[in-house]
């Protein structure tokens, strides 16, 4: 089979294909859109409302009084709110927010001006995703990788949030492909690679591992211009890494006022928060973890246990297929240098060295999830920049199959029948996913694929159910029929100013009332984690007894109970 790349250059995709990504992202952001009402609010979700509500107040003192908003102390109160994390989706937020809700009421509700920019960054990582697989490996590699990137319920579920894990996603592959393609046709591209590196750091911490993705790649690439150089006593680097190092902190520092005073100090405060973080509950395996040694085998059985198996094994195969790439060409290159003659025959070169920085894209973010001391309490989400390429490579192997079939039809089948069974062959790959998808919708924390037993398996296995306190919206037929007018609810897990919105778009009863312990309460909540089974032991104190009178499950599981007093 030839190599795929002898098909797809990084600067020869048709302007078809660029439309054909912007469609899938067009139509997946939709799909994200008419969803969005049915998903309550995440806690995090909650603290990122109330922040951007206070920078949207900056940018409106910014319109009316320049001189007086960029002043220190008037920057200082607005972005004090949530500083340990950077400004860039909270401020799309709060723009969203205040121009297609507050001003020209173009969304009806607050949340889902606050949701918008990341669900359009979930359509830039469909879009890029395709873009970089259909350059890389072909168009019919680029359209299984978008499809399968978006279709995974834990990608789903995240990909409405006002949070910044999907956004970190969509920027990871953006930075690597416009690194690619600086790469190759250097110039604007080169100057690119260094803004978007910007707005990467700007999006999410995730951000700082990008230079273990960069520098091996680039060492790789030039390695003979960097040999003839080093001879004479001079060191070249790339255009496009040297845009990363001086443009990248600029737009870093530049879009986040927060850092405007007090630089350094801030940046280190920014810095230290991360890397000494507090560690959050979350089962895995039936035990709960609270710190450290976090488990070396979370992240592979997340994976297994989150991501479509069709998905896992297509990556397996492409993966496969581009390792072994990667590993006739090092032979090639081993006895060319060594002098040595040699029976293996290598595929055509690739200056740019692709495979490895595909690769490189998908194993640098999960890395981390293999030390001791790395919290997991994020569930998958904290990996998220990685699976862009776990799509891509599951889109090669599709590929891989896909000319399979097509070498064993030929001569059987006219064209048009050929054609008919590779699109009934994508079809079936995608429908899987497409079903387990769209049936954990609202709770894709809780849902497990088939292969492990689905959301009961998920649970029998000891995996967490859910966290962030977001199922809270998904008791409110309960309480319309149960609760007397002017109830109160002790709210559990859910953050206040997730309940406020709740309450405010009255996706709960307003006239519902959020209380902070179970002895202030009508009906108390218990959100179904591991860590949480005191707050059952305390409501059955409190209210002499111990069986709810309200369980909301899905697939039988149990998500939320409620008690009554």
């Amino acid at each position: 089979m030839s190599d795929s790349r002898d098909r797809a250059k990084p600067d020869d995709l048709p302007r078809a294909d660029r439309l054909m990504g912007a469609g899938i992202a067009a139509l997946y952001v939709g799909w994200l859109l008419s969803t969005a009402r049915n998903l309550g609010f995440a806690r995090d979700e909650g603290f990122y409302f109330h922040a951007s509500t206070a920078y949207a107040g900056w940018f409106r003192n910014l319109l009316d009084d320049p001189r007086r908003a960029v002043s220190r102390g008037f920057v200082d109160a607005a972005w004090q709110a949530n500083h340990e994390h950077p400004s860039l989706m909270k401020s799309l937020f709060a723009l969203s927010y205040e121009w297609l809700h507050t001003r020209w009421h173009i969304l009806a509700d607050a949340s889902t001006a606050f949701r918008l920019p990341g669900m359009l960054m979930m359509g830039l990582a469909l879009w890029v995703t395709y873009l970089f697989a259909a350059r890389a490996y072909g168009r019919r590699a680029g359209l299984l990788a978008a499809g399968l990137l978006g279709l995974a319920p834990n990608v789903f579920y995240n990909a409405h949030l006002a949070c910044f894990d999907v956004p970190i996603m969509a920027m990871w592959v953006s930075c690597i492909y416009v690194y690619w393609r600086s790469e190759a046709n250097g110039g604007r591209w080169a100057i690119l690679a260094g803004i978007v590196f910007g707005l990467t750091l700007e999006t999410k911490h995730n951000a700082w591992m990008l230079p273990a993705v960069f520098l091996p790649h680039a060492l790789v690439v030039h390695h003979a211009t960097l040999a003839r150089h080093l001879r004479v006593g001079r060191v070249p680097i790339p255009a496009s890494l040297v845009s990363m190092a001086l443009l990248g902190p600029l737009v870093f520092v530049g879009l986040w006022p927060w850092l405007w005073n007090d630089t350094l100090p801030r940046v280190q405060e920014y810095v230290n928060f991360h890397l000494n973080h507090e560690y959050y509950n979350i089962e895995f395996l039936g035990r709960n973890y609270f710190g450290p040694p976090s488990p070396r085998a979370y992240a592979p059985v997340m994976i297994a246990a989150t991501i479509p198996t069709v998905t896992l094994l297509l990556f397996v195969i492409g993966a496969a297929d581009r390792v072994r790439v990667l590993a006739l060409r090092a032979r090639s290159w081993l006895s060319r240098t060594l002098r040595r003659a040699s029976l293996v025959v290598a595929p055509p070169r690739d200056r740019l060295e692709t495979d490895l920085l595909v690769l490189l894209g998908f194993a640098v973010p999960l890395a981390v999830f293999f030390l001791p001391r790395t919290p997991i309490f994020g569930g998958t989400k904290h990996w998220f920049p990685a699976y862009p390429f776990l799509a891509i490579l599951a889109g090669r192997g599709f590929d891989v199959v896909a000319s399979r079939l097509e070498a064993a039809l030929e001569g059987r089948l006219e064209p048009r029948l050929r054609r008919a069974a590779h699109a009934a062959l994508a079809g079936l790959v995608l429908l899987g996913p497409i079903l387990v998808t769209r049936h954990s919708h609202p709770f894709g924390l809780s849902t497990y694929v088939p292969f492990v037993g689905g959301t009961s398996g998920g649970a029998d296995l000891g995996l967490n159910r859910q966290f962030w306190g977001f199922t809270t919206q998904s008791l409110a037929p309960w309480l319309d029929r149960n609760a007397a007018k002017g109830a109160s609810v002790f709210i559990h897990d859910t953050a206040w100013d997730s309940w406020a919105r709740l309450i405010d778009e009255k996706r709960l009863r307003p006239d519902l009332r959020g209380v902070g312990t179970p002895s202030e309460a009508d009906f108390s909540i218990v959100h179904h984690e591991l860590h949480m089974a005191e707050i059952d032991y305390n409501i059955w104190v409190e209210y002499a007894k111990a069986t709810p009178d309200y369980v909301l499950t899905h697939d039988g599981v149990p998500i939320v109970s409620v008690y009554r007093k």
